[in-house]
């Protein structure tokens, strides 16, 4: 039997903006086997998914940006499209019991079906890290410590660093990656809020990689406990043109 052609494929007629949660003990999944689980979601969903012109078929979706593994989200942004205008209630109903463990659905848009495609307008994303007691023999870190050490980060006019890359160490500067970063509580309760860049050259700036250029200045290392990342922000947000 002859492939199905073009014209029989049915036209795409709406593209839904989801805002999804993921819960701190959501299970720890690889972003191939998070794609796999949400296609399942919305097939079972009912709801009339465009599917992919790939030789096997898969629902059209698109994440904004990797969730790394471990770390909780509180606004992820994924697009999901479809032959069909089906009003809000419905989605949000047809989707509401069938997210993969550990998501759930905060909000969603109806957007502009031939907009810029998702993935290519994430521009940053801003993390919260809760510190582990990582100071001297254990102590909490000093909240004034860390503000200023912050304070030297944005100051700076590069951050040179390496990071592990195919079994090796790659040199990278974090400086271009690091839009902003905050310390905010004090003792056991010390938060570090930070923005990074997601770059199509340079890469992305990782919330670890933060706190650790924060621990180099203050001269001892700092430990990430809980690291959540609170949003996704698109070029046009970022104000910057976001590159």
């Amino acid at each position: 039997m002859d492939a199905p052609s073009d014209r029989s494929r049915p036209e795409l007629r709406q593209r839904w903006r989801l805002v999804a949660r993921r819960a701190p003990d959501a299970p720890a999944t690889t972003q191939r086997e998070l794609t796999e689980a949400w296609e399942s979601a919305v097939l079972d969903s009912g709801l009339p998914v465009a599917m992919s012109e790939a030789a096997v078929p898969r629902p059209r979706l698109a994440f904004g940006a990797p969730v790394p593994t471990g770390v909780a989200a509180e606004a992820e942004l994924i697009d999901l499209y479809l032959t069909e205008r089906i009003p809000i209630w419905r989605v949000r109903e047809a989707l509401g019991n069938r997210l993969p463990e550990g998501w759930s659905l905060v909000d969603l848009y109806d957007v502009w079906l031939a907009g810029p495609a998702l993935p290519g307008r994430v521009a940053a994303a801003d993390y919260r890290i809760e510190l582990a007691q990582a100071g001297p023999e254990g102590t909490p870190p000093e909240r004034a410590a860390l503000s200023a050490a912050a304070t030297r980060l944005l100051a700076a006019r590069s951050l040179p660093r390496e990071r592990a890359k195919g079994g090796g160490m790659v040199a990278y500067d974090l400086r271009p990656l690091l839009v902003d970063v905050t310390v905010a509580g004090d003792g056991p309760a010390v938060v570090v809020r930070t923005r990074t860049r997601f770059h199509p050259e340079l890469g992305t700036g990782r919330p670890e990689e933060v706190v650790a250029a924060i621990g180099d200045a203050i001269g001892h290392p700092l430990v990430p406990g809980a690291i959540v990342r609170e949003r996704l922000i698109l070029a046009d947000e970022l104000g910057d043109g976001g590159r």
